[in-house]
């Protein structure tokens, strides 16, 4: 696997001084109402994918993507974009942590899971206290997770096949291994998910992240993945995670 760079070697990389230059730092001094009220007129919604060395035509598309939406989720863009090129990285997350305790309710209704997991893994990155590292990183880890055998699935042809109820029926009477120790799901009656789902609750009473962190987990029963597709089939209530 090829090693992350050391700050110093970041430093003489030519393409990272591109991938900066125009950029500029706003500092919106804690003043999100108007951003909240102001909608976004940018066109058609085109969802951007990847980026070039060009930070002015990165916001540029940045806001045909938010189209329709109020400005602060574009500002929120903005920062995450700034930390990802390198450019002013503390300060910008500095004004993303402010922007998230002040607005997270805010956030959370308009922001899709990408964005949150965008801002989550700056937190993961810069974020000083480690357990607030540890604690964005676990959400990263879930939503890559699910996009990761979502990708498998799609490039395997792996549709929308019915579900073998004899394989219901054989994980409810049988361990079925699946590798190290680890085994398949009872699917209908497992308690894995309920007694995860009590974790993140109990992360959620102690800050920020841990109520991000169940906020993602909950979309995520709402969305075609394995975790709304086996809550379909679950059939024991006092062991349901939703």
């Amino acid at each position: 696997m090829k090693r992350d760079k050391k700050r110093w070697e970041k430093f003489f990389s030519l393409s990272r001084h591109r991938r900066r230059f125009g950029a500029e730092l706003k500092s919106l001094d804690g003043d999100y109402e108007a951003l909240k009220t102001s909608i976004i007129d940018g066109g058609e919604v085109v969802q951007t994918r990847g980026s070039g060395d060009d930070v002015n035509a990165h916001f540029e598309a940045l806001r045909s993507e938010f189209s329709g939406q109020p400005e602060l989720v574009f500002e929120h863009a903005r920062l995450i974009v700034l930390i990802r090129r390198d450019f002013k990285a503390e300060e910008a997350f500095t004004e993303l942590k402010k922007m998230w305790e002040a607005e997270e309710e805010f956030l959370l209704e308009h922001l899709n899971l990408r964005w949150i997991v965008a801002a989550t893994d700056s937190f993961a990155d810069l974020d000083p206290a480690p357990e607030n590292r540890a604690t964005a990183l676990s959400i990263g880890l879930m939503v890559n997770t699910m996009k990761t055998y979502e990708s498998e699935r799609y490039i395997k042809n792996i549709g929308d096949e019915e579900v073998d109820q004899s394989k219901v029926e054989h994980l409810s009477r049988h361990l079925v291994p699946i590798f190290s120790g680890l085994s398949m799901l009872t699917i209908g009656t497992d308690d894995t998910l309920r007694n995860m789902r009590w974790r993140i609750d109990r992360q959620a009473k102690e800050g920020l992240l841990g109520r991000v962190l169940k906020h993602v987990f909950i979309r995520l029963q709402t969305e075609d993945n394995a975790f709304a597709r086996v809550k379909a089939l679950h059939r024991r209530e006092r062991t349901s995670w939703w």
